[in-house]
């Protein structure tokens, strides 16, 4: 009985933690959505604004919550609104690296103070 009750509490738990990320989640996308970002664009540019930029793509993928084909289309979309860059890779022709442009550095100064007061409003407790 003291098993299951203890089994129990690790699943309650375990939902907990899925709902407040699905909550947060959603606050982030409704708050950047006016930026015209979502909570998975912000992160890639959260990361790469790090001071270890450009990285390769499967670089981001450690930070980032996405399989490596949703990041590849995120990336793409990121670099058709101009901002990030792709670049070839100097250490290995095959790969590519990606950088933040003058675009993406500002947007992501401006949106930064916004994805910080939702995860303070959210996680504060």
């Amino acid at each position: 009985m003291a098993a299951k009750k203890a089994e129990q509490a690790l699943v309650d738990q375990w939902r907990d933690i899925l709902s407040l990320h699905a909550r947060t989640q959603c606050e982030l996308d409704r708050a950047l959505h006016q930026h015209g970002l979502c909570g998975s664009d912000f992160e890639v540019l959260d990361v790469l604004s790090g001071g270890t930029c450009p990285l390769r793509v499967q670089e981001i993928a450690e930070y980032v919550h996405l399989s490596q084909s949703a990041l590849s289309r995120l990336v793409a979309r990121l670099e058709k609104d101009g901002l990030v860059e792709r670049r070839m890779c100097p250490e290995d022709r095959r790969g590519v690296k990606v950088a933040l442009t003058d675009k993406g550095h500002a947007l992501h100064d401006e949106v930064l103070p916004v994805q910080r007061a939702v995860l303070t409003k959210m996680l504060a407790d």
